[in-house]
């Protein structure tokens, strides 16, 4: 099992594939953005070193599962969460918006047929609303009215198939979240603090080295 996640270094993007119950990283990344092809490149490098990956842990960017098709795909259910804080606060001001966020507070306490079963009847309530349009005057164009609440179930509705695929494969003793690689990326950066005002290159190559000291 494997978990990928990439965080921001000052201007530069990292990219990491890390083994939890090894504590190790397989294999790591500099790049410019996070795409299907960078995700596919750090796979095939970590492949090549002779490991074989038997299901991973996504953070829930769109089209990167794809990557992984042929083996499990757990989204991070705090990512998942965040996501969807971000686009309705934690005060939304509709209650569209409250009873879509009290459905998403509950993803880590429930299973994927009452959590689907509940984004359903959602929907079923709220289909007309997040479907409503607004007309800019004097001109053709719309956009959708509640874009934000639109938009955060349209992402829950996007990442079901792989929110509880922890709870499919018991024997693979998948994580529900990337934590082991937030926890990571907080050691990292304090470790950081003591080189503020490095140059960009010069920081790569001081967590280049950090990385290879947790390399498997």
């Amino acid at each position: 099992m494997c978990v990928f996640d990439a965080t921001h270094l000052g201007e530069n993007i990292l990219l990491v594939a890390r083994a939890p119950k090894l504590k190790a990283n397989l294999g790591w990344a500099w790049i410019e953005s996070e795409t299907k092809e960078t995700y596919a490149g750090l796979r095939g490098f970590v492949e090549s070193k002779g490991f074989i990956l038997t299901s991973v842990v996504l953070d829930g960017r769109t089209g990167i599962p794809r990557v992984f098709e042929d083996i499990p795909v757990q989204i991070c259910q705090f990512h998942q969460l965040q996501t969807v804080r971000r686009k309705l606060t934690l005060n939304p001001e509709t209650e569209a918006g409250q009873e879509l966020l009290e459905i998403t507070f509950s993803i880590a306490k429930t299973d994927e047929k009452t959590f689907s079963e509940k984004l359903g009847i959602w929907f079923l309530r709220y289909e007309k609303f997040i479907s409503e349009k607004t007309y800019i005057l004097g001109t053709r164009r719309w956009r959708y009215t509640h874009r934000r609440v639109r938009s955060a179930y349209l992402s829950l509705k996007r990442n079901l198939p792989f929110l509880f695929t922890y709870q499919k494969y018991p024997k693979l003793e998948i994580p529900n979240t990337t934590n082991s690689l937030d926890g990571y990326w907080s050691r990292l950066k304090n470790l950081l603090s003591a080189h503020r005002g490095k140059s960009g290159e010069r920081m790569k190559k001081i967590v280049t080295e950090i990385l290879r000291k947790t390399d498997c």
